[in-house]
Parts: C-alpha cells; sequence; structure tokens
C-alpha cells in the first residue's frame, strides 16, 4: 500500500470531504508558508493530494518572514499561514489586524536562534563585552527578532550599541557567509548555513530557560474562519493526520518533503530532527490552546511593549480559537 493510499484509507467515508456548502462557496485557498522549512504536510503539498483531500484547491504560496505573511492576509491574498512566528502574529494584532490562531504547528528550540561570527571569538562569557559596535543581520517583527533582544537582555548587550540591519535569514545567511555581518538571526535551512560559520550564544535547551518556548501557529483572518469554519477545520484535520503519519513513516515522507521545502533530503531531515509536533489532543488542552498558549501571548506582548515594539492588547484569549480543532473530532 502507498503512503498515498495509506492516507486517503485514514480518510475513508466523509471525514476529509468538505461539505458541498462550503465548496461549491469556495473553489480556492491560498495557504501561506515557508521555503526551507519542511514539515509532514508539504508530503501531501508536492503530490496535489492535499488538495485532493480539502475538497478545494490549494494555492501554496512560499513567504520569507511571518511578517509579511500578515501583510498578505490583511490585503486578502492568504487565507490561512501555516508556521507564523509568535511575533509577527502579536506585531499585526496589535497594529488592529483581526486574527486568530486556530493551531499550534510545531515547537522548535534548537531551530531558531542567532550566531556570531567564529573568527570574533565571542561566546556567552564575553558577549557583553565584546559584541557592542557590531553589526547584526535580524529579521524585525519575527520570532528570531524577540529571541535576539531575550538574548541581549539576559546577557546585558544594549541594543543600541548594535548596528541592525533588518534581513530576512535567507539574505542574512548569505551576507553572513560572506563576512558582512559579524552576527545573524534566524531558522530552518539558513540557521543552518549560518552555523557553517559562526556559533550560538545559547543552546535551544539554554535559550528555552531564557525566552520560554519556541512554537508557530496556524493563523488567519477572522473574517475566513467566520465565513468558512468547515474549510479550517479541515486543514488542521489533515496538517494533523500527516503529522501522525509522519512519526512512523518519516522516511517514505522525507523525498516529498524535501521537494516542496526546497532543501535535499539530508538538510530537510536535519531540520525536522529538532521539530516537535504535538498531537491534536496535546494542542487542545491546558498545556497549549487550552490555555497556555494565550498567556504566551499575553506575556510576549508585554515584553514587547516595554522594548517600545508595540502597543499590547488588554486580552489575548479571544485571539486563540479552538473551535476549529475541536470541530476535527466531530467530522
Amino acid at each position: 500500500m502507498t503512503l498515498k493510499s495509506k492516507l486517503f484509507g485514514a480518510a475513508a467515508g466523509t471525514a476529509l470531504l468538505v461539505s458541498a456548502t462550503a465548496a461549491s462557496a469556495l473553489d480556492e485557498i491560498t495557504v501561506a508558508y515557508f521555503l526551507e522549512w519542511p514539515t509532514p504536510n508539504q508530503f501531501a503539498q508536492a503530490d496535489g493530494s492535499f488538495a485532493e483531500m480539502m475538497g478545494v484547491d490549494v494555492n501554496w504560496v512560499s513567504f520569507d518572514t511571518g511578517t509579511a505573511m500578515s501583510a498578505a492576509m490583511a490585503s486578502g491574498d492568504v487565507h490561512i499561514a501555516y508556521s507564523q512566528g509568535v511575533t509577527p502574529f502579536l506585531v499585526a494584532t496589535a497594529a488592529g489586524q483581526d486574527l486568530q490562531i486556530v493551531d499550534v504547528a510545531m515547537s522548535y528550540s534548537d531551530n531558531d536562534n542567532c550566531v556570531v561570527r567564529a573568527d570574533l571569538e565571542i561566546d556567552a562569557s564575553n558577549v557583553a563585552a565584546e559584541l557592542p559596535g557590531k553589526q547584526v543581520g535580524v529579521p524585525l517583527g519575527t520570532a528570531a527578532h524577540s529571541g535576539f533582544l531575550a538574548q541581549m537582555d539576559h546577557f546585558g548587550v544594549d541594543t543600541a550599541s548594535l548596528k541592525i540591519v533588518d534581513m530576512a535569514p535567507v539574505d542574512s545567511a548569505a551576507a553572513f557567509a560572506s563576512g558582512e555581518l559579524d552576527m545573524v538571526c534566524g531558522w530552518g535551512g539558513p540557521l543552518r548555513r549560518m552555523k557553517e560559520y559562526g556559533n550560538v550564544l545559547l543552546s535551544g535547551a539554554e535559550k528555552e530557560a531564557v525566552v520560554g518556548r519556541v512554537f508557530d501557529v496556524t493563523s488567519i483572518p477572522a473574517e475566513f474562519g467566520e465565513e468558512y469554519p468547515e474549510i479550517v477545520s479541515k486543514f488542521i484535520e489533515v496538517t494533523n493526520k500527516l503529522e501522525v503519519m509522519y512519526a512512523s513513516d518519516a522516511d517514505a515522507m522525507l523525498p516529498n518533503i524535501a521537494t516542496a521545502a526546497g532543501m535535499d533530503e539530508e538538510g530537510a531531515a536535519a531540520v525536522l530532527s529538532v521539530f516537535a509536533f504535538p498531537t491534536l489532543e496535546e494542542k487542545l488542552s491546558d498545556d497549549w490552546m487550552g490555555g497556555y498558549v494565550a498567556g504566551y501571548l499575553a506575556d510576549g506582548a508585554a515584553s514587547l511593549a516595554e522594548k517600545g515594539q508595540l502597543t499590547a492588547l488588554d486580552d489575548y484569549a479571544p485571539l486563540v480559537n479552538i473551535s476549529f480543532m475541536e470541530a476535527v473530532g466531530d467530522m
């Protein structure tokens, strides 16, 4: 039995069929994702079976940052942002965008970090004295930016003493390799390339102790969820089924995933190895969507507000909508 037939077999009956009303009202959805950010749902992205299971065409559009995803949702060009960082979500909602978190994409403390050029010989023991005056490439308004700010606070480095350049990780990785930048922050494939030329100040576990969990979410414009709740729930269902499949068929699924992610299989496997994909049940619990995420948003917004990055909202609980995940169990 092929993986594709296994997936469709697991989705037998009506479980993954969009209602006739929803399908006739919407023929295509656009989903934002990151290249060089391999995930199990890309197995079905690569061969088109994701759209077959959704019951509508799926137009996958890649972005360099979560802030660009927010802009595309604001313009109506994107319906679902898959694996958007928490910080871009906070920045967008603080600016008045009506967005909701509908799922947790994954957690990845070891797959988002800052790297200092090796020849500078800067590490945790001397960063406070040696980093000031250096040029740093940071994708502003992203989770990597928040992590950078938290690390600088932790080490007592005044960010005003640094020359900060707003750059997407794929661009800053190239500039770092050519020696144009002293420190860079990023994720996924670009982070792997950054590490070829430098060292991190904190490991993933050490960084998590400083900044908390690092995770991405699936976000949507609230209006889209109100109009097409079945579509949102189907996207969550298909994505979670593929994550369950990946847990047992990782090697067989890897070639498709790597192709969709724009990576070779070795690189895709390395990135995937530091991802954790909570189950649907886990994500509905208090440890995630049932309570933790709203508190994390509030704490993150408060921290960014202290640094003048945004104006925090009064309440973040309404921005975490578990109704679409709950509906999965009723399909």
